[in-house]
């Protein structure tokens, strides 16, 4: 069932596809390619020949040059980049973890972490004529990125680096392309020096020769089948010893003197360490918006189903009705797209601030720790919203649904880990968390856990809400008065806003309190394990306030009236479903009384019964076009008879 032309739909689209739209929209045309589609009846082995040659087209369409620089052979243009390699999720997600993986992660560290001297391995990387992997996370330490053990220790008679894994545990491990294609591996290890440790720093250590197999001191092995993902080689890496030239350290932030000298002109080891990892804010921002992406494909697939599919007779009139008009269908389905609208405004705004940022237009340290942040919380708010939104449509679309032809199951197994890699959701959403206990301050990354702790607990009260602009948004909206949320309409944006925001100081200033007041009782690690749960849902608190944010900022770009108007009751949607689910936490803390919560489920169910007649409408919004959906149910076979 199409909507073609529909002009709301239209504008919907242009809105969300954001700042990039011309790239948006050039990738439509590039995608419409059944060689990019993945094959779900492929053996692993050949599922990652298969990506291999896709990668290789891919790289003909100009995509990787845009988040280059222009010196290094690229185009100077990261969100570009980012925007036109997500569209990739609407074709396979395992070739757009391969590029990302070849482009993103070992591409982005040798350009933003190398000099010079390393640009030749740019030159190489670009057009696949080197193969690299980003290895990383160990099968001991992964989100504990500074605790890595894999050692890189200089010795000056030879000028060149000693590479090795002490123990079992320093194993590089489930490293996108170790398995089979990688000839080069980024590598964080600890730096050794003169006796003495640096923490962790990049190297490029060479693990294959051009036949494939392992350099000397290298072994490396396949992780095997996985939940998903065929078609990538994640696999396994150990050093015994390996020698790798000086030259080979990435050297941006520091470097070692031929007679093993150290320098860095960031003196402080904590301050360059996350120095380091702030440079690769690129792989957390571009696996947020593919997971997105993905349910946008899981979204479009399982409404249109939905209007076509028909299931058990109308009494009155003996036709049976579509799915999309039962209300419980409707409750299922839209606020899930409600919320990937929400999430596509903020990726847009991610997006647009990481590519200030790493073209040198945002120069301040604020603004990079500020897109850390946002980075991580809104990976978290992706990943999170695809397992669920995949998941609900697989349901939602019964037997057909679990059909392989049809997806779905595809779109679930592959996008699952993302709620794993490029850091643990509950790990970032403590990272999200932390920042607003301390207030954004420089001093804490360089304090112990018990400086940390103390520092949090006596943070200024309203330090978290002023820094972050909110006060002022909320002015912009209506001026701010002292009533609560009972008196007031809460179809009303500042309203909304209000309450998303005083939801997020209650719960920062509060986990301060608990943290001081543990804190006086026990050890720091006490006094954060104990507080755990309630600053996680501070961090969450504070990432649906700025979904939101962004969201409301996005209707305000839409030109055209109807759909500004539509895309505000689809915001609606978003802010009743979230304090829907949040409505125990409202009353408890009495933010809002029993009869105010049970307006707002009545309102839920008054928004979808608003937008049940616009479903296509938003789903062709989105902007996965109907012949990229792949989908065989979509063929019409799903329909029932209809009783003339």
């Amino acid at each position: 069932m199409a909507n073609d032309g529909d002009p709301i739909a239209e504008h919907l689209r242009a809105a969300l596809d954001g700042p990039w739209r011309d790239v948006r929209e050039q990738a439509r045309v590039h995608l419409d390619d059944a060689r990019l589609y993945g094959d779900p009846y492929l053996d692993y082995k050949a599922a990652r020949t298969r990506v291999l040659e896709q990668m290789h087209l891919v790289s003909s369409f100009g995509w990787a040059e845009r988040g280059f620089r222009e010196v290094e052979g690229g185009t100077g243009d990261p969100g570009g980049a980012v925007t036109a390699l997500e569209m990739l999720a609407y074709t396979d997600l395992s070739l757009w973890v391969k590029c990302g993986v070849q482009w993103g992660l070992f591409g982005g560290a040798v350009e933003n972490l190398g000099t010079e001297r390393h640009r030749r391995y740019i030159e190489a990387l670009l057009p696949l004529e080197l193969l690299g992997c980003f290895a990383m996370t160990e099968t001991g330490h992964g989100s504990d990125v500074a605790n890595l053990e894999t050692t890189a220790t200089y010795d000056p008679a030879t000028e060149e680096f000693i590479v090795h894994s002490p123990t079992p545990s320093a194993r590089k491990d489930y490293i996108g392309g170790a398995a089979e294609h990688a000839r080069m591996a980024a590598v964080f290890a600890q730096l050794v020096t003169g006796g003495e440790s640096q923490g962790v720093h990049c190297f490029l250590v060479p693990i294959r020769d051009a036949e494939g197999k392992d350099l000397p001191g290298v072994t490396t092995s396949d992780d095997g089948l996985k939940g998903g993902l065929p078609g990538v080689d994640n696999g396994r890496i150990l050093f015994d010893q390996v020698r790798i030239p000086r030259e080979n350290l990435l050297n941006r932030y520091a470097d070692v003197e031929p007679d093993g000298t150290y320098k860095s002109e960031i003196a402080n080891p904590s301050r360059r360490f996350f120095t380091t990892l702030g440079t690769l804010v690129r792989g957390r921002v571009s696996v947020g918006g593919a997971a997105a992406a993905a349910a946008r494909v899981a979204l479009s697939i399982a409404v249109r189903y939905a209007e076509q599919r028909r299931q058990f007779a109308d009494p009155d009139t003996g036709v049976e009705t579509v799915l999309m008009d039962y209300r419980s269908h409707q409750r299922r389905l839209l606020p899930l797209v409600a919320r990937a609208y929400a999430l596509q405004f903020a990726q847009n705004d991610l997006v647009q601030r990481m590519h200030l940022v790493q073209t040198g237009q945002a120069t301040e340290e604020s603004a990079q720790r500020a897109l850390e942040k946002r980075a991580a919380g809104f990976k978290v708010a992706q990943t999170r919203h695809a397992t669920q939104a995949i998941q609900e449509c697989r349901e939602a679309c019964g037997g057909a649904g679990y059909l392989t032809e049809n997806r779905l199951v595809t779109l679930k197994a592959d996008s699952d880990v993302f709620t794993t890699f490029e850091g643990d959701n509950l790990v970032l959403t403590q990272l999200v968390a932390k920042d607003l206990l301390t207030a954004y301050s420089d001093e804490v990354r360089d304090l112990d856990a018990m400086g940390w702790v103390r520092f949090a607990a006596t943070m200024a009260r309203d330090a978290v809400r002023e820094a972050s602009g909110v006060r002022q948004l909320i002015q912009r909206l209506r001026d701010r008065g002292d009533d609560g949320v009972d008196d007031q309409d809460l179809s009303r944006r500042s309203v909304q806003l209000q309450l998303f925001a005083d939801r997020e100081d209650y719960l920062v200033r509060t986990a301060g309190h608990r943290l001081q007041a543990r804190a006086k009782d026990t050890g720091p690690f006490e006094a954060f394990n104990n507080a755990q749960d309630h600053i996680l849902a501070a961090g969450t608190a504070h990432i649906d306030r700025l979904v939101l944010e962004a969201f409301i900022e996005g209707i305000a770009g839409i030109e055209d009236e109807a759909a500004r108007e539509l895309a505000g009751s689809v915001c609606d949607l978003y802010v009743y479903k979230t304090i829907e689910e949040n409505q125990a936490w409202f009353i408890m803390h009495r933010f809002m009384s029993v009869e105010r919560a049970k307006m707002v489920r009545r309102g839920v169910n008054e928004l979808v019964d608003r937008l049940r007649p616009h479903a296509l409408t938003l789903i062709e919004g989105l902007g996965v076009p109907e012949k990229m959906l792949h989908a065989a149910m979509l063929n019409g076979a799903g329909d029932a008879p209809v009783p003339s």
